[in-house]
């Protein structure tokens, strides 16, 4: 669901702003990680923006990705800001166990362990999981119609209009996009390049330095403003320490989907190619107490767990990407994931391994990086170009 705005009137006391969103009860909305109104404080001073989808107004289509079954749009917010763009990204959710389970199995199935773990206020709201008569929500009961297409001897194929409370969208919302997000979000094509430790040096590194990402967003969470209810995990420690959640991606409740990231609390380490022995340690916490954590709340072991860095990554803060081996979502291929035991094992081989390594990683065509590359190539002699760096791939 969409957040609703809280504002203090003459009297003190909160207000909420009038919005197309459908009031949930707190455990709901935290179940689904949604950050619960609270009153203004010396912190929060800034009100939270009331988004309503009936007031969203397309400008174009940036990504229509029918593998994943999402849609990234740009465009803007008629009861907002009609200058400032706006990315809505809507994703089709996975199915999950208990909406295509028809008949309870005498043993308990992975979800029921994970429900069984929950808090008892987690629990108590069970109007998401059962419809008015008290059953268990599914796809096969009265509320799903057939649509017949055609029916040829053994063969049927139909469309189905099924209950909307398990039929829902995952809704992403980035206000105000900048240019980068909407760059990030835009289908484009692709180009191989294969960076050099000098060219990190001469190109990768300076860029970083004048282009990256606001990262508030990552202190927010880190110093518990922001998204502390969806914390899965915590360690304190400031030198080896992390953060644990979901990743925006995932909504935190459908396992075959689970994606979670842990956010390191060092500020100096920026991505791959700042590790050296010294941080070993913190790479092995983050690997061994994050399987843990996963192990103990969802039932999902090591050999499960697909665990990796993205290089380039898509923020420059250290971060681990913790997902389903069951699940595919984007960013696992070999052009960006480093899978964290190989990162480990390749440092333990050579210190500075990642100082010295030619990584190779793919860059849209509109990136800055990209052109960056470019030009530094097309200033190269001739004789040194024609072993080019840089090769386009679709």
């Amino acid at each position: 669901m969409l957040k609703t705005s809280t504002a203090s009137n003459d009297n003190g006391t909160n207000k909420v702003s009038e919005c197309n969103v459908v009031d949930e009860s707190p455990s709901q909305r935290q179940r689904e990680g949604q950050q619960l109104p609270v009153p203004p404080t010396e912190q929060s001073t800034v009100d939270e923006i009331c988004y309503d989808l009936a007031h969203f107004r397309t400008v174009r289509v940036l990504n229509n990705n029918s593998t994943h079954k999402c849609v990234a749009l740009l465009g803007h917010f008629s009861n907002l800001s009609p200058d400032k763009q706006a990315i809505v990204v809507l994703e089709k959710r996975a199915f999950t166990e208990a909406e295509i389970t028809t008949v309870p199995p005498s043993t308990p199935t992975q979800r029921e362990k994970i429900s069984n773990s929950e808090s008892e206020s987690e629990c108590a709201n069970v109007g998401e999981k059962t419809d008015p008569s008290g059953n268990e929500r599914t796809f096969f009961t009265t509320s799903s119609r057939l649509h017949k297409e055609f029916v040829n001897d053994v063969y049927g194929n139909f469309l189905c209009t099924v209950d909307p409370e398990i039929n829902r969208l995952k809704v992403s919302i980035i206000y105000p996009a900048s240019e980068k997000h909407i760059v990030k979000h835009c289908a484009q094509l692709r180009y191989m390049v294969n960076e050099t430790s000098e060219q990190y040096k001469n190109i990768t590194s300076p860029h970083l330095e004048r282009e990256q990402l606001s990262l508030e967003w990552l202190y927010n969470v880190l110093e518990h403003r922001k998204e502390k209810e969806r914390i899965l995990y915590e360690d304190p420690c400031d030198e080896n320490g992390f953060i644990l959640l979901p990743d925006l991606k995932w909504d935190g409740k459908t396992v075959e989907q689970l994606y979670l990231l842990a956010l390191v609390r060092r500020r100096d380490i920026r991505s791959l190619r700042d590790l050296t022995p010294a941080h070993l340690p913190l790479l092995r916490n983050v690997q061994s107490r994050g399987i843990a954590a996963i192990e103990k709340r969802y039932g999902i072991g090591a050999s499960q767990l697909r665990i990796y860095l993205h290089y380039q990554p898509t923020f420059y803060h250290l971060h681990m990407h913790f997902t389903y081996l069951r699940y595919d979502p984007p960013g696992t291929g070999c052009d960006k994931a480093h899978l964290l035991s190989t990162v480990i094992n390749n440092i333990e081989l050579l210190g500075d391994y990642y100082q010295r390594a030619t990584l190779s990683y793919t860059l849209k065509e509109t990136d800055k990086l990209y052109a960056k590359f470019l030009a530094a190539e097309s200033e190269e002699p001739a004789a040194k170009r024609a072993k080019t760096n840089l090769d386009p791939s679709q």
